[in-house]
């Protein structure tokens, strides 16, 4: 008995089959994209890194060196990573170990703090400033080591011809600096000391390359500056310092690393270390050859270098209380005048293991 056809029965059966084919399709997919997905990834992790867009990369590697790739962030007038870079005794120091290493340039401390929290280098170094709006801006970094540089290598210059002889004339001014750098806590000291409140200047904030063609051009009244560029200005110009950072600022340097670095690769920044100890007692014990050396990467000739090399110090050494300290009152002045949103403790992010200065 045949039963009778009906046209809306027929649909819904269609619907049906349908459903259920593309229900079907839905899954195979689903697992498709999933192994896809996997291989992916597990070719990702297996392949070197390639974030690093901030500078030339340099790399010794062997079958092994994605076990640890480490990357250094380093600017030209950091002579010390500079200078190790180019001798390449850190990467014979990894290549034992089958690991690499990755060099990114970097204008200044700022930007190489804001690429470290990217996660697109492991360590680096700066002055005394940058780490602390690092902290404030929440950038997960850790303090390693210092460098005791000089209070000698930074100055507050004026024109030789200037009318302007103590910073206290300096109230309704215009004065340029790099913001956030140590020359900005030097005036701001400075300024302190003289009875001038940081509002009372009129704040240019420039990089050391455009403050010194405003300078040059006496578009603004006077210069925070730190070497070389303070002994390049100084040869170039004549120009007068008013105040040097003697009895103001420590004016030191840190070696900075990402916490995540840290916490999972201890061994590798202690071999990190070790290679900017050798380096670093290099620079203090031969000026001139650092001078050379610097002087075609930093267009300064060799002499005007060899002027700030002998006004600095070089060194690695371990984080103390006494620095730890100096380094806090930094940050409660740069909250105090409000350059830092919020309070900060530099204690809670000073790395706690040992400097070997054997």
């Amino acid at each position: 008995m045949l039963t009778k056809f009906s046209p809306s029965r027929f649909l819904g059966i269609a619907i049906a089959f349908l459903q259920r084919f593309q229900q079907r399709r839905i899954r195979t997919f689903s697992i498709m994209f999933a192994v896809g997905l996997s291989l992916t990834l597990a070719v990702s992790a297996c392949s070197p890194s390639a974030s690093n867009n901030f500078g030339t990369s340099q790399t010794t590697q062997t079958p092994a060196a994605s076990a640890t790739t480490v990357r250094i962030g380093y600017q030209k007038a950091s002579t010390v990573l500079y200078a190790l870079k180019a001798r390449g005794e850190l990467e014979k120091a990894f290549a034992a170990s089958g690991s690499s290493v990755t060099w990114s340039e970097f204008p200044a401390g700022p930007p190489l703090l804001e690429a470290l929290n990217a996660g697109s280098i492991d360590f680096g170094y700066t002055g005394e400033s940058p780490p602390i709006f690092a902290q404030a801006g929440g950038i997960p970094l850790v303090y390693v080591a210092y460098d005791p540089w000089s209070p000698k290598a930074e100055a507050i210059l004026v024109p030789k011809d200037s009318p302007i002889k103590s910073v206290a004339e300096l109230k309704g001014k215009k004065v340029a600096f790099a913001k956030g750098s140590n020359a900005n806590y030097l005036l701001v000291k400075a300024l302190e000391k003289a009875g001038v409140q940081y509002s009372d200047i009129q704040r240019v904030s420039l990089t050391p390359a455009d403050a010194r063609a405003v300078f040059e051009g006496k578009k603004v009244d006077a210069w925070a500056i730190w070497d070389p560029y303070l002994a390049a200005a100084e040869a170039a110009t004549g120009a007068r310092t008013l105040a040097d950072a003697t009895g103001l600022a420590p004016n030191r340097g840190y070696y900075l690393a990402a916490k995540s670095f840290v916490d999972a690769k201890p061994d590798a920044l202690k071999i990190v270390l070790d290679q900017v100890k050798k380096v670093s007692d290099w620079a203090k014990n031969n000026p001139s050859e650092v001078a050379k050396f610097l002087s075609p990467a930093l267009g300064i000739d060799a002499p005007v270098l060899e002027i700030a090399e002998k006004r600095r110090e070089y060194d690695v050494l371990p984080i103390t209380d006494e620095v730890i300290t100096k380094q806090q009152e930094v940050a409660d002045t740069f909250y105090k005048i409000k350059l830092i949103p919020k309070e900060i403790k530099v204690k809670e992010i000073v790395w706690q293991g040992k400097v070997n200065n054997s």
